[in-house]
């Protein structure tokens, strides 16, 4: 069975025609699988016409790197912290010996 892809404009007319028609009838005389018509929804109801183009839109690739750009800054300062936290423990610990005995 070949794959039937659909374009814009008629995956907007089949989920124009469910409302009126209903959507398991409309499932049917198209024949489509209701994931991918509810996928089809979901996407419509969030993005609206936009999320049938193909790909992510420019200001969703920018706002990815902008992201992945803060999450790596973040990951660099929590190391530090980390780093820095292990060597004030061994230094106290260098420190006073004594202290740590009593516990």
């Amino acid at each position: 069975m070949q794959k039937r892809k659909f374009t814009k404009e008629e995956k907007l007319q089949i989920l124009e025609e469910s409302k009126i028609n209903g959507v398991k009838a409309t499932l049917e005389k198209y024949a489509i699988y209701p994931a991918t018509f509810y996928s089809w929804r979901k996407k419509y109801e969030s993005m609206g016409e936009e999320a049938f183009t193909h790909g992510m839109t420019p200001g969703q690739l920018k706002e990815i790197r902008r992201l992945e750009k803060e999450n790596d800054l973040l990951k660099q300062i929590i190391a530090e912290k980390e780093l820095e936290s292990k060597l004030k423990d061994d230094l106290l610990k260098k420190k006073y010996p004594l202290m740590r005995k009593k516990k």
